[in-house]
């Protein structure tokens, strides 16, 4: 019953390629564990068990570790992305595109110029 409730948090997890990954049931209460690529992964994780068991859930304990702390995350950059749009989905702020571009500056010779396939550091703020 507990399994079926956070279906969609095992669902991402895999979705996310979670690592290491364990599932189990005790006493009511779901225990998972894992490793993310990067703090943004672990954040939505998290967001995810928080949509479905509230801010403070009791029937789920979760370990989330996080691979790679050096960065936010890593950004596979779509046709049609722009730095603006890629801040504003990561950090909420179109106008945080400068962080991106400066973590990136030995791959863009340019803010505005980027290319679809190109992997973009997103930093932490």
């Amino acid at each position: 019953m507990i399994m079926q409730k956070y279906q969609p948090v095992l669902d991402l997890g895999s979705k996310l390629n979670i690592q290491n990954g364990d599932v189990s049931e005790e006493n009511g209460v779901l225990k998972i564990k894992g490793t993310a690529k990067t703090p943004y992964e672990k954040n939505i994780l998290w967001d995810e068990i928080k949509a479905i068991g509230g801010q403070n859930p009791s029937d789920i304990k979760a370990d989330i570790r996080i691979a790679d702390e050096s960065v936010y995350h890593r950004h596979i950059v779509k046709s049609g992305e722009s730095l603006s749009k890629i801040a504003k989905h990561y950090y909420g702020d179109p106008q945080k595109y400068k962080a991106i571009f400066e973590a990136n500056k030995a791959v863009l010779k340019t803010p505005d110029l980027i290319h679809p396939k190109q992997e973009l550091i997103i930093p932490k703020l």
